[in-house]
């Protein structure tokens, strides 16, 4: 079973994040929003920005695991009130063209 750790921060400087990002994790972002969202894949790290103006930049939004094996997408709180995901790469995907899908003209 493939389990990536996943983290996801909010951004208020969509631009700059993705440039700071991209030079830490030594490689380019597998999926961009211009101006709303990135991720980066490796291995072990699932890792993506959000631009989202009601909550300030630097904020960790959740925690969780991308796994292979995880039959549907959900979500708990833990003690300290974290969001941790739980969710296989298929549920991240239809997550993601919920983001796109309002930018798109009708």
């Amino acid at each position: 079973m493939t389990r990536r750790v996943h983290i996801s921060v909010s951004t208020t400087d969509y631009e700059g994040s993705l440039r700071d990002y991209t030079q830490r994790l030594g490689m380019k972002p597998d999926v961009t929003i211009p101006g709303r969202y990135a991720r980066w894949r490796t291995d072990l790290l699932n890792f993506s920005i959000s631009c989202k103006p009601d909550q300030p930049g630097g904020i960790i939004r959740h925690i969780g695991f991308e796994e292979d094996a995880s039959p549907d997408f959900r979500e708990e709180r833990d003690v300290n009130g974290i969001t941790w995901e739980y969710f296989d790469e298929p549920s991240q995907s239809q997550e993601i063209a919920t983001l796109v899908a309002p930018t798109k003209p009708v």
